[in-house]
C-alpha cells in the first residue's frame, strides 16, 4: 500500500510517499536518499520495498528541488537538505506517526544523521555508504572548483544529468562540522563497503569513531556506492531489521 503526499519543506512543497505493510507497521521509518538522486532512486525505491516486506512503514521524498518536489536545485545546499528532513519529520508526526528509526543513503544519511537530535522520537540511525565530512563529496566537481568560484556557479554533470552547483552550496559543504555525531544519544549503524568508489571506506570509520555507543559497523562488502544490485538491498535491509529490533 503506497500513498503519495505532499507537505511544506524549508521553503517549498515537496513530495514523499508513504508505503505501509499489510499488518501494524514494527516502527515508521524516514528514508532520505542520495545526493541528486529521488525517491524513486532505485535503491531507494529498493530498500523501501524490502523494508515494507520485513513490516516497516516508510516515508520517502524528493529534496527540494529534485524528483517531483517544487524549487530549484541550484538555491539549495546540505543545510536545505537538513531542513527538508526536519520538515518531512514533522509531517509524518502531525499526519501519521513520527519516525523512530532514521535511514540515509551517501549524502543522505549525512544529512539525516544532521538532523536527528531534532527528531526526539527516533530511536536509531542508519547510515548508508556516507560520508562524515560534507566536503568529501566535492570531489564529485573538483574540476568545477575552480568555475565555481570566479563565475559563482558552475555546470557539472552526475550520472548523465546536469546540475548547476553555485558558490553558496560549495561554501556551505565547507563549514559543516561533525560534532553532532558525538552528540547524537541514539543507536548508530554505519554500513560501507570497502569498495565504494565514491565515498571512500574511511568516511565511514570516522563516522563510527566519533559515535558514541551503541553504535554497530557492518561491511557490505563488493557492493558498489549506488547499492545497484538487489541481492546488496536485501541483505542491508534484513541485518537493519534484526538490528534495530533491541532499540525498538
Amino acid at each position: 500500500m503506497k500513498k503519495k503526499y505532499r507537505f511544506k519543506g524549508h521553503k517549498d512543497d515537496l513530495s514523499g510517499v508513504l508505503a505501509l505493510p499489510k499488518n501494524k507497521p514494527k516502527a515508521y521509518v524516514l528514508f532520505a536518499h542520495c545526493f541528486t538522486c529521488g525517491k524513486n532512486f532505485t535503491a531507494s525505491s529498493r530498500i523501501s520495498r524490502e523494508m515494507v516486506k520485513l513490516g516497516y512503514a516508510v516515508f520517502r521524498f524528493d529534496f527540494t528541488g529534485l524528483g517531483e518536489s517544487n524549487g530549484d536545485f541550484s538555491d539549495t545546499n546540505f543545510s536545505t537538505n537538513v531542513s527538508d528532513i526536519a520538515a518531512a519529520a514533522g509531517f509524518m508526526r502531525n499526519n501519521f506517526k513520527a519516525p523512530q528509526l532514521l535511514i540515509g543513503h551517501s549524502l543522505g544519511g549525512t544529512a539525516i544523521l544532521k538532523a536527528a537530535s531534532a527528531i526526539t522520537e527516533s530511536k536509531a540511525v542508519v547510515c548508508l555508504s556516507s560520508p562524515a565530512h560534507t566536503e568529501h563529496i566535492t570531489h564529485l566537481f573538483s574540476s568545477s572548483i575552480k568555475e565555481i568560484h570566479s563565475k559563482g556557479k558552475a555546470l557539472i554533470q552526475l550520472a548523465g544529468r546536469d546540475f548547476t552547483i553555485k558558490k553558496q552550496f560549495l561554501d556551505d559543504l565547507i563549514n559543516q562540522n561533525t560534532v553532532h555525531i558525538r552528540q547524537l544519544n541514539k543507536a548508530i549503524l554505519v554500513m560501507h563497503s570497502p569498495k565504494d568508489g565514491v565515498v571512500d571506506i574511511e568516511e565511514a570509520e570516522k563516522i563510527y569513531s566519533k559515535a558514541q555507543h551503541p553504535k554497530s559497523f557492518v561491511s557490505l562488502d563488493d557492493a558498489n556506492h549506488l547499492l545497484s544490485r538487489n541481492s546488496d538491498i536485501q541483505y542491508l535491509t534484513k541485518v537493519i531489521d534484526a538490528w534495530v529490533q533491541k532499540f525498538l
